[in-house]
């Protein structure tokens, strides 16, 4: 089949001027450059069109009706918003500018319709160059098109990065980031994605320096996050959470084994493939057409986290080198926020088992009252708080009662509560009033606070609350001193509730004034509740809200404490409060 003519046969304009203008360009190449130039205009991937100083499209090649699938004779001699397809009134103003300036524009988006047998969604990228003769005057403009190969973003590189720092690790959950990242992939990069973690990264341990058999045995891995351009995501053979089988002999732990990205552009379905050891694999494979593979292991402060596969089906273009770029940039991304969030939840775990460790594991009321208890630590979003509770037996048959909030979240606060717990258990056996005892409390926690400074602790104390009740049995009263505490809710045996008026010392750690106590009277039968402020405060409510929310279910009493305290914990707004909840009941006896 003869070539066509650039100069207005087969693919060029009947416009005689710009034609020839053209020609000419091509012409004074000559011999074999002027061969190669022809097929470049007249067979390239790349669209080209060329308008002349009156706007007027003089010169257009083949490739540009596949991109658009508008037709030559509807495209010359008309001006770029006539055209091109779709909105090109901007592209026609870019047009203009080249003209007036002579400055090249380039990346301009053009998004034109679906073209029948063409994939959906397709993004194109425009640059405009102004055309001058040897003798200097202009000729017109050449517009060149390129595909942009995401199918969605026709943006710069750098936006699709910012956007997926936007989008990934928004919270310390590491199924979550790891569902983030899938999410976002599809379809941006691929049609199918899976990410994968070790089962250490789940439990916020430490994970492996490097992954394969070389360990005696192969690590644990379970489907955190995955995404499909299908509902469902059919292609799966694991859903969220469960255990996922890795071959030995497989592209996977080559990956996981090597540190490194594997890319395989086509899919090899023949025999003697690491196929023929996964045949469940194999068929899914077959069934969805999957054609392109991308295997991204996911590491951060050299150590592997797991890894991220990427998969095309409907997209018929392989992956390549760009592709894998991009891959590893967004999976590099997640990987520090997956660790960030591993980190964060070993930090919490411990954080949480010193302060159960540190909390009575039995509480005796002794005859003198019947108490129960409930600690609830923070949404896992949110680090364990420095909350703790205490039942204490004095001379003559008393009981102590305590709860305390210290200020700050995670490990430190954790161990400043232990800190202040075995101090009131030692200040209690002097047998002091309330308010006295918290004075010398504050005092000791202001030594603690100094002692931390002056050690160099990166985070010193920074406060703490408390509340410390003393019941008499044999007068049924009961005295209480309050730092910085909300002040405790009783419930009479008649089933009115109320918050006893009591003086409201300053927090733990202020060295203000002293802290006065103040008695009530307790008769039998009624119900002290001592909580943090976690159990009766939220972000966007007033605390009114919540004290009422517990005086209603304190005024409806129960069978027993323990039912009572499960009642009263979920009234909460949400199982996984934002703050620790601490309560504390006792009920005299």
């Amino acid at each position: 089949m003869e070539a066509p003519d650039p100069t207005g046969g087969a693919d060029g304009a009947g416009d005689a001027g710009g034609v020839d203008a053209v020609a000419a360009l091509v012409e004074d190449v000559g011999g074999t450059a002027a061969a190669a130039l022809r097929a470049l205009l007249t067979h390239s991937v790349v669209g080209l069109a060329i308008w002349d100083t009156d706007l007027r499209c003089i010169w257009v090649n083949d490739a540009l009706e596949r991109i658009d699938g508008i037709a030559r004779d509807q495209r010359l001699g008309r001006r770029p918003r006539e055209a091109l397809s779709g909105d090109a009134a901007d592209l026609e103003t870019v047009v203009v500018e080249v003209l007036d300036t002579g400055v090249c524009a380039t990346g301009r988006e053009y998004r034109p319709p679906a073209v029948p047998g063409r994939p959906r969604d397709r993004a194109f990228s425009a640059s405009f160059v102004r055309l001058s003769d040897a003798e200097g005057p202009t000729l017109g403009v050449c517009m060149v098109m390129l595909v942009v190969k995401d199918r969605r973003w026709a943006g710069n590189h750098l936006a699709m990065i910012s956007e997926a720092g936007a989008r990934i690790g928004t919270t310390l959950d590491v199924m979550r980031t790891a569902q983030e990242l899938a999410d976002f992939a599809v379809p941006l990069l691929a049609d199918y994605v899976t990410v994968d973690l070790t089962e250490a990264v789940r439990l916020g341990q430490e994970p492996l320096d490097r992954l394969g058999p070389s360990h005696g045995s192969l690590p644990k891995f379970r489907r955190a996050g995955r995404a499909s351009i299908h509902a469902g995501a059919p292609e799966s053979l694991w859903t969220k959470g469960e255990v996922v089988y890795v071959p030995e002999t497989s592209p996977f732990m080559q990956a996981l084994s090597t540190g490194r990205a594997v890319l395989q552009p086509t899919i090899e379905l023949s025999r003697g493939t690491w196929l023929d050891q996964d045949p469940r694999r194999a068929a899914k494979i077959r069934e969805f057409h999957m054609h392109s593979l991308l295997i991204v292991p996911m590491h951060a402060r050299g150590v592997v986290l797991g890894v991220a596969v990427f998969v095309r089906t409907d997209n018929p273009t392989p992956f390549d080198e760009t592709d894998q770029l991009l891959a590893e940039e967004l999976v590099s991304r997640a990987a520090l926020s997956l660790d960030n969030a591993r980190r964060y939840t070993r930090e919490r775990t411990a954080a949480v088992a010193l302060q159960r460790s540190l909390l009575p594991r039995r509480l005796h009321g002794g005859t003198a009252m019947e108490v129960a208890a409930r600690y609830l630590p923070a949404a896992p979003g949110d680090s364990v708080g420095g909350d703790w509770y205490d039942v204490i037996g004095l001379p003559g048959g008393r009981l102590a009662l305590v709860v305390g909030d210290v200020v700050g979240h995670g490990i430190d606060a954790a161990a400043t509560m232990g800190r202040l717990r075995t101090a009131i258990r030692t200040l209690a056996d002097l047998d002091l009033p309330p308010g006295e005892l918290l004075t010398r409390l504050d005092r000791t926690f202001i030594r603690l606070t100094e002692d931390e400074v002056a050690a160099g602790t990166d985070v010193p104390s920074m406060g703490a609350t408390c509340v410390y009740a003393v019941y008499d049995p044999a007068t049924s009263l009961c005295t209480l001193a309050l730092a910085g505490h909300p002040p405790p809710a009783v419930a009479r045996p008649d089933g009115r509730v109320s918050y006893p008026d009591l003086p409201h010392g300053p927090p733990l750690g202020v060295d203000m004034l002293p802290f006065l106590s103040a008695e009530i009277e307790l008769p039998v039968g009624s119900v002290i509740a001592l909580f943090s402020d976690g159990l009766v405060e939220e972000r966007h409510q007033d605390i009114d809200v919540g004290l009422e929310r517990v005086a209603r279910v304190l005024s409806r009493g129960a069978s027993s404490l323990e039912e009572l305290c499960t009642a009263v914990v979920d009234t909460l707004p949400t199982p996984t409060p934002a703050d620790d909840v601490t309560l504390l009941l006792a009920r005299g006896l």
